[in-house]
């Protein structure tokens, strides 16, 4: 695949509260690191999500390539935006990471610190990324809910000065009162119910600044991994949780795993479903992923 021709022009499209305002922060050593590699370039800030959509997409127009400065949820949900439109190809934006969590740029080798991560705007290869979607949202990484859910509300309640630290916080403060659920689960019509913790529709292997929830999970396969945590007691699920660092989690007697390009899921009780830390849906919901629908400069 070809590099980004020249002239490359960017559109900066940051949101200055991510991260507890690690953005805004950094944005002013990210803009001379633009400079520094010779990269045309403006800087437009977000008022909320689909104002951060409508930059994207005007910016697509103007033969831009939008660049991300925030977390992961904006970046799904600008992917979603450009995905949309009606384009000989796949539109191409860049990921910088500005968020608390940042795991795209963690499972596809993006550097960090976004200073760094400028590199891959000037060097990187345009490629292929699928979309998962919650009833037609659009996200990047992974949806979850049933004991997710919890985890997720205290997470992003949690003090900004714990980093990607409130992820554990949250799980830790979910885990004192979450009541399991009856989860309905259909992948590409293979059916299961089970009684248990929480399902997990993953585009991408992690989620939750590291967490690897589905470690076989890619971001070009066209496929959701479903990963299903059933009943265990609180002791043995306080001591797997550490194993989901490193994936081998999946090895546990009470996780299983399917995989689909369209899924199901329905519980026994209301559930908000949260996907890149922000609530997307709720329960029933259906989840579809869309292959290659945008290109990602990638380290190359």
């Amino acid at each position: 695949m070809a590099r980004l021709p020249e002239p490359r022009r960017v559109c900066l499209v940051v949101n200055p509260a991510a991260g507890g305002g690690r953005a805004a922060a950094r944005l002013p050593a990210v803009e001379a690191a633009l400079r520094a590699r010779g990269i045309s370039f403006r800087t437009t800030s977000t008022t909320g999500i689909p104002n951060a959509q409508e930059l994207a997409v005007e910016a697509h127009g103007r033969g831009e390539v939008p660049v991300t400065l925030s977390g992961d949820g904006l970046v799904g949900c600008v992917a979603g935006a450009l995905a949309g439109l009606n384009a000989a190809e796949p539109p191409l934006m860049g990921v910088l990471p500005g968020g608390r969590g940042n795991d795209f740029v963690r499972v596809t080798g993006i550097p960090g610190d976004p200073v760094d991560a400028v590199a891959v705007l000037a060097d990187g290869v345009p490629t292929p990324v699928d979309l998962g979607c919650v009833d037609g949202k659009p996200f990047i990484g992974i949806a979850s809910l049933g004991f997710d859910s919890d985890a997720n509300r205290i997470a992003n309640a949690a003090p900004a000065r714990l980093g990607n630290l409130v992820y554990a916080y949250g799980a830790l403060r979910a885990l004192a009162t979450y009541r399991h659920a009856r989860f309905t689960v259909e992948a590409d019509g293979e059916r299961r119910e089970f009684v248990g913790w929480s399902v997990a529709a993953a585009n991408a292997s992690t989620y939750g600044g590291g967490m690897v929830m589905a470690p076989d999970a890619r971001l070009d396969d066209g496929a959701l991994d479903v990963v299903m945590s059933a009943r265990t007691s609180r002791a043995h699920f306080l001591r797997t949780l550490p194993r989901i660092f490193k994936g081998t989690h999946v090895e546990d007697p009470s996780v299983s795993v399917l995989r689909g390009r369209e899924v199901r899921v329905s519980a026994d009780r209301p559930f908000t479903v949260y996907a890149d830390g922000d609530p997307i849906g709720e329960l029933p919901v259906t989840m579809t992923v869309l292959p290659g629908a945008v290109r990602v400069l990638l380290p190359a």
